[in-house]
């Protein structure tokens, strides 16, 4: 666990507990190459969002918080207010890279272009540094088509390079899920079966979880695009079941809109003198009652006698 300082700004605090591995903490080569925080595009949203580079920017990290109503860190002799616990794991830089590949690709009509010149972004200063880490520019291929003139290499964004590149990782991502034995059935079925049922992992499931990781990372146009390379059906929902047992109430609920004070005590009295009467009830009420008195005045208290 590592306390990572930073520059107050917007009422942040100056430091957060974070847990990291130790490829994000290296102590930097020179002065100037520090690890980083710094906010970027998020490449299924493109939202502003924290991520980190480490020392040199040779690795990129996400950042998630983990956060819980009234939480502080007590840090030395102080308290630290923000009580956000901070996990940071690494990142495939391509995700951010293939969302300005995508929207360079729209603008430009499917131009080629040097790299420099497609991951720019004036609200993110910081988003040329993904080009600076480890492998970038090895794996590059696996989203782009690529031609070189002079020396210089120049890409555009490949549709299909990419499903088949993001259907291998959809492909591992299964394969850490099983080799972890991360059960998935309930969890992709939450929305869609009734909860106690008992349901069983299928090969169909573990694809189709994977896919929803990985869309974490994706715009949601490419993410409908590998449902379909992924040859997923569509997931509807069943019929529901029946209820164990049938509850003896009215059909139709009380909503809002209804008058609640039909409820109150006077009115129930009401209502149940003018409910139905039982047959024994019926024939009670024929009977000639003169001279009879009231079962109540055989407990009533007695008249006192006057002196």
């Amino acid at each position: 666990m590592h306390g990572a300082k930073q520059h107050p700004a917007d009422g942040h605090p100056g430091q957060w507990v974070l847990i990291a591995p130790e490829s994000a903490t290296d102590p930097p080569k020179t002065p100037d190459s520090e690890p980083l925080f710094t906010k970027l595009r998020n490449p299924s949203t493109g939202e502003a969002t924290l991520y980190l580079f480490n020392s040199g920017a040779q690795q990129l990290f996400e950042v998630k918080a983990f956060h819980e109503e009234y939480r502080s860190w007590f840090i030395g002799q102080t308290v630290q207010q923000d009580g956000r616990l901070l996990f940071v794991t690494p990142m495939d830089p391509l995700f951010m890279i293939l969302y300005y590949l995508i929207k360079a690709n729209k603008e430009q009509q499917g131009k080629f272009q040097p790299l420099n010149q497609v991951v720019l972004d004036s609200e993110y200063p910081s988003c040329p540094l993904l080009l600076k880490c480890a492998d970038v520019k090895q794996y590059i291929h696996h989203v782009t088509e690529e031609k070189e003139v002079d020396s210089q290499k120049f890409h555009k964004y490949s549709q299909e390079k990419t499903l088949k590149w993001l259907k291998k990782k959809v492909n591992q991502t299964v394969k850490a899920l099983k080799s972890n034995n991360i059960s998935v059935g309930e969890r992709v079925h939450a929305a869609t079966y009734i909860s106690g049922k008992q349901i069983t992992d299928t090969k169909e499931d573990y694809v189709r979880y994977a896919h929803g990781l990985i869309s974490e990372y994706i715009p949601e146009d490419l993410s409908k695009e590998l449902l379909k390379y992924l040859g997923l059906p569509e997931l509807r929902s069943p019929a529901p079941e029946p209820p164990l047992k049938k509850r003896k109430l009215s059909d139709v609920p009380v909503e809002a809109e209804e008058d609640y004070t039909k409820f109150n005590s006077s009115n129930l009295k009401t209502k149940k003198a003018n409910s139905k009467m039982s047959a024994a009830q019926k024939a009670l009420a024929k009977v000639d009652k003169s001279g009879m008195k009231s079962i109540s005045t055989f407990f009533s208290s007695k008249p006192k006698a006057s002196k």
